[in-house]
């Protein structure tokens, strides 16, 4: 871990739980669970398969309500969003990226990377520009006309992490980013996701059960029986 100096908090979740009802059982997979984000910080957050690690970061992406609690996000109350509300909340708060990247196959990196910011209401022009330079930090300057069955796993993953970037978050949630690739490429999108993040200003939660991304984060956590706590390593 990398500490560095705290600011005034930027997001706050206080007390969430999440229960699911089956006709079997009555679930609860987060329980009480509090966490504090610090603006322009790396976070990460281990867990094994199953834990609730992409429940509660769907939570906080405003895509799954919670079934007690709080988010303060910025100037968003995410718990009491409406459906519009939670669209802008996502749309200029939050950028994502997934295990899976999730890129429309018949548009190039480039379409890919800009559609997200067209959507927002950013200029063509600027869209394109953003894009471009988004794709050459990581270093796919000569992929940007690629369509994403023309690139490898990695590859396709990096157009997500500058998609994730292009409308200037000031959260990026990482769910299992590099879940899908070998070890040499989960390496390169790891470090690619961590440098532009802080370079772009933005702050980073990252989810994952993979140990090796400790060292990389400025703050690391463990979610264990639906609850977080700060990470002591071993």
């Amino acid at each position: 871990m990398n500490k560095v100096e705290k600011k005034q908090p930027f997001v706050e979740c206080r007390g969430i739980c999440k229960s699911f009802t089956t006709d079997a059982e009555n679930l609860t997979v987060l329980k009480n669970l509090d966490l504090v984000l610090y603006p322009e910080t790396t976070n990460v957050i281990l867990g094994e398969s199953g834990c609730g690690k992409s429940t509660f970061l769907n939570i906080l992406g405003g895509l799954e309500s919670l079934s007690a609690g709080t988010v303060q996000a910025g100037p968003y109350k995410v718990h009491e969003l409406d459906e519009t509300e939670s669209a802008e909340y996502r749309k200029f708060f939050i950028g994502f990226v997934f295990q899976f990247h999730y890129l429309l196959k018949d548009f190039t990196a480039l379409e890919n990377v800009m559609i997200p910011a067209l959507i927002a209401g950013m200029k063509r022009k600027e869209a394109l520009e953003r894009a471009k330079m988004l794709l050459a930090e990581v270093n796919l300057e000569k992929r940007m006309k690629h369509f994403p069955p023309q690139l490898s796993g990695g590859e396709r993953q990096r157009v997500a992490v500058a998609r994730a970037l292009v409308n200037n978050p000031r959260l990026v949630l990482a769910d299992e980013p590099t879940g899908n690739l070998d070890p040499a490429n989960a390496s390169v999108v790891r470090d690619f996701l961590f440098s532009a993040v802080t370079k772009n200003g933005s702050s980073l939660l990252m989810v994952t059960h993979d140990r090796s991304t400790a060292p990389l984060a400025d703050y690391v956590y463990v979610l264990e029986n639906g609850a977080i706590k700060e990470w002591e390593g071993c």
